[in-house]
């Protein structure tokens, strides 16, 4: 399923949640990256190239939804995949992100592995 060379963005501003998403990456075999602001994310989107981003909706310094928008202008490529404990998969904004493509997917908070894992899986197939 992943490629040796893919690294992973975990954007979070709760030190937990960055620890869940890179000890789920690591056993996985993914490499990847954290950032606890938007910022951050920012400036190590501009020095490498990410194959998935986990970004929660909320941080300190700006709105997902606005960190998303300026990674996308970086890299259009990148997925990006909101995380989040504020907004739910049926949330009219996330509903329209995911109609824009300005996300490529949503889990919500808490998760489980699986949700992670199975959401990766999906990254890698489409």
């Amino acid at each position: 399923m992943n490629n040796r060379n893919d690294i992973f963005l975990i954007v979070d501003d709760e030190p937990d949640m960055c620890w869940a998403l890179e000890n789920i990456l690591r056993k996985n075999g993914f490499l990847s990256k954290k950032a606890s602001n938007g910022q951050e994310a920012i400036d190590l989107v501009k020095r490498h190239r990410f194959r998935l981003v986990f970004l929660d909706a909320k941080l300190p310094d700006r709105e997902g939804f606005e960190v998303a928008k300026e990674i996308r202008e970086l890299d259009p490529s990148v997925r990006i995949v909101i995380v989040s404990g504020y907004f739910y998969r049926d949330d009219v904004d996330i509903k329209d992100a995911l109609a824009k493509d300005l996300i490529s997917g949503f889990i919500s908070k808490p998760f489980n592995n699986g949700e992670i894992l199975k959401t990766i899986r999906e990254m890698y197939a489409s």
